[in-house]
């Protein structure tokens, strides 16, 4: 056995450090002892350090399983930095030549390589089974080992192989299995699986106090993620997005704004994103926009801020992310937006795998749900999925919720109700069951267990479902009643509930602020509303300069800028020609032909009234982002009937005129004559192009109420509005 004195030795000596954090020495000196180890610890903790210095300690080899291949690189460079040469660890992997393998094994043989580094794909062929037999073991660490259950958020089926491996090597082989994100039920699953239920368990604390944790409503999400980076100039951070798609456009916007950004996923090539994690760690890129695959083992100490695109799938995946900033103690920044589509593509995804598989999937994003939803403190609701328990005092309102005003109400006789019926209904249900049942919503399941008839029937409903929802979340986390997570999340009585139907007594909660509005409006026209309430006397300066304008040019006032976009001049205070060309419904052509006295207007009406402008709220977008408006104007450019185009994308005749309209709109010409001279006859032109002239209104209805809507369809109004407004507008 090793001394304490030989312990801090080595640590001074190989890493350079005078200290231990945490429980790692307590951990070490576990393993150095020859005991199964179960070590969770929150991202941040320092848990390779656990494996990495009794391996340099012990006889023999330690073989490290590690899921990914990024990871083990970068933990086998610090290794051979640390100890100066390049057999004292190894990787074997699928990345590796035969040659490369044939050195790795050599080094191992000769005694010279402490750890050995390997994907648990690798660990179970039967020639590495039959090499590492010839090895001295020290020790097995399981990294990521959350992966062995199902209910963890990154469940790996090769991972449940490991124990039967690790017997095929060798006896009495000791294991330390390592997890940042465990809840009860996937520690006992690791255990379980491990063989390991005699394991000295080290757990430690999950509050990352440094962390600011935030959900907002998924409004204009590429606007205000841009807008974010750009409030935190030369910092780095991490946007998590759940698509291959959406990273590439969320990366492609922030670098058009300036910011030194790069994507990262699955379907780039292998060295491109060994390239990215390089300038992400040697700060030559700020920000990494990337899938979930970005991060793991990932140490950078400085990540300023962690943004989540979309609702993260589970508890775990999110707090592994977010954990990925202000690993130094210094700031972290962890924003989510939160819209109810997100979770309906999630449940949408499920609706294939297996009934048992779907079951649990389903709890663990109800969980996600219940943590964006709710109004209470959101470390406290982190640390109760993880199994602690927090008094939210002690979050130092580091949260949106905590910062934000709240509303309570009194819940005694609330509580008692709920409570009551969890009871009376044999505690067999969940928590959207006992919500149905008090709300009075006759749905097939409380039919056919009966339930419309219970006297407490539709008892709840005049509290609304938020209330009821909101406060079963409160005393779930205030530990009133515990989840049965076996059971479908059925709702059990602790005695602190039971105590309660006994003993009642005055009590309040916090009442649920709703996230509103979030339909996310991600297209490039999305989003009329940016930078708070709308500046009324602007607009009406800016209307009156649209009037005096278009009677100049002889034109009616919607041909200039349509409503809409002066609306939104309004919040964002466009003063230069690339910010007004940002604005939705102008476009290049329009700010050329028109922009420069609404300019001049705006920058003026900014100065005099000292206005504070909304820092980068106009975002430069991708120039015609949508691959679909070049081909439409590709198309007409070669005289191709509408029909056709429309068609040959699979959309209907209506969807290609709304396509056009927003083109025509933003300020590109098209000439549409071609067509228009085939399917309406010049005098019905005529009539409609002179209506327009002298409309007060673009209106499709006033229109057709003027002209006679018996001598026109509405697709031919609205084409002669197209060609009207391209052939005066742009």
């Amino acid at each position: 056995m090793e001394t304490k004195k030989s312990l801090f030795d080595n640590l001074q000596n190989f890493f350079g450090f005078d200290n231990f954090k945490g429980e790692q020495e307590a951990i070490i000196t576990n393993i150095l002892a020859g005991n199964d180890t179960f070590v969770i610890m929150p991202t941040g903790g320092g848990k390779s350090m656990c494996y990495q210095l009794p391996a340099l300690m012990s006889d023999g080899t330690a073989i490290v399983i590690s899921p990914l291949i990024a990871l083990m690189k970068n933990q086998v460079d610090q290794l051979r930095a640390f100890g100066g040469s390049d057999s004292i660890a190894h990787f074997l992997n699928s990345s590796l030549t035969k040659a490369e393998i044939l050195r790795v094994k050599e080094d191992v043989l000769g005694g010279k390589t402490k750890l050995l580094y390997v994907a648990p794909e690798s660990l179970t062929k039967q020639e590495n089974i039959d090499f590492l037999r010839l090895n001295q073991v020290s020790f097995v660490a399981v990294d990521e080992a959350h992966c062995i259950s199902e209910w963890g958020h990154d469940f790996r089926p090769e991972y449940r192989k490991i124990r039967q491996v690790i017997s095929n090597i060798g006896e009495n082989i000791p294991i330390i299995a390592l997890t940042a994100t465990a809840t009860p039920k996937v520690q006992h699953d690791i255990q379980k699986n491990l063989q390991m239920n005699n394991a000295t368990v080290f757990k430690s604390s999950f509050n990352r106090g440094n962390l600011f944790y935030e959900v907002r409503a998924k409004r204009n999400v590429l606007k205000e993620i841009v807008k974010f980076v750009k409030q935190h100039p030369g910092k780095s951070g991490i946007v998590y997005c759940l698509s291959r798609k959406k990273v590439e456009e969320v990366a492609e916007a922030l670098s058009l704004n300036g910011v030194k950004a790069l994507p990262y996923h699955a379907g780039l090539d292998a060295k491109v994103r060994a390239d990215t994690q390089d300038k992400f760690l040697m700060e030559d890129v700020d920000v990494i926009v990337a899938t979930i695959a970005f991060g793991m083992g990932i140490d950078k100490p400085d990540v300023r801020y962690v943004i989540h695109h979309d609702v993260p799938k589970s508890m775990e995946g999110y707090y592994q992310e977010t954990g990925r900033a202000g690993r130094d103690g210094g700031e972290g920044v962890c924003v989510a937006f939160y819209s109810e589509k997100d979770v309906d593509k999630l449940q949408k995804f499920m609706k294939d795998k297996p009934v048992s598989e779907r079951e649990i999937g389903t709890q663990i994003l109800k969980e996600v749900i219940d943590y964006a939803e709710s109004s209470v403190c959101r470390r406290k609701q982190i640390l109760h999925y993880f199994g602690e328990n927090f008094n939210e005092a002690g979050c130092n309102c580091m949260c949106d919720n905590c910062s934000a005003t709240k509303e309570y109400f009194d819940g005694e006789e609330h509580l008692h109700r709920a409570l009551s019926l969890i009871k009376q209904l044999g505690e067999k249900f969940d928590d959207h069951h006992i919500v149905s049942v008090l709300m009075g919503e006759d749905n097939p399941q409380v039919h056919h267990y009966e339930h419309h008839t219970l006297d407490v029937f539709g008892s709840g409903k005049a509290q609304g479902a938020n209330l009821w929802k909101s406060l079963l979340r409160q005393i779930l986390l205030d530990n009133y009643l515990s989840k049965d997570i076996d059971q479908y999340g059925l709702l059990r009585l602790t005695a602190k509930g039971q105590n309660f139907i006994d003993n009642p007594h005055s009590i309040r909660f916090i009442m649920n602020r709703p996230i509103e509005g979030t339909d996310d409006d991600d297209s490039e026209d999305g989003g009329k509303q940016g930078g708070g309430a709308l500046d009324a006397q602007l607009l009406q300066m800016l209307k009156d300069q649209r009037k005096k304008l278009a009677k100049q040019k002889g034109l009616p006032p919607f041909v200039v800028f349509q409503d809409p976009s002066l609306e939104e001049m309004c919040t964002h205070y466009p003063i230069t020609m690339d910010e007004l060309k940002q604005i939705s419904g102008v476009g290049t052509g329009k700010a050329a032909k028109f922009g420069a006295p609404f300019i001049d207007l705006i920058k003026k009406y900014v100065e005099e009234n000292d206005i504070d402008r909304p820092v980068d709220l106009v975002i430069k977008s991708a120039a015609n982002k949508s691959a679909l408006k070049v081909y439409i104007i590709q198309n007409i450019d070669r005289h191709l009937d509408l029909e056709d185009i429309a068609s040959s994308k699979g959309l209907a005749y209506e969807d290609i005129l709304r396509e056009i309209e927003t083109i025509v709109n933003s300020g590109t010409k098209l000439n549409l004559n071609y067509y228009i001279n085939e399917v309406i006859d010049e005098d019905k032109q005529d009539e409609v192009f002179d209506y327009f002239r002298t409309a007060e209104d673009d209106s499709i209805d006033h229109a057709m109420a003027e002209l006679g809507d018996e001598d026109y369809t509405r697709e031919e109004v609205q084409l002669m509005r197209i060609k009207f407004m391209s052939e005066l507008g742009n």
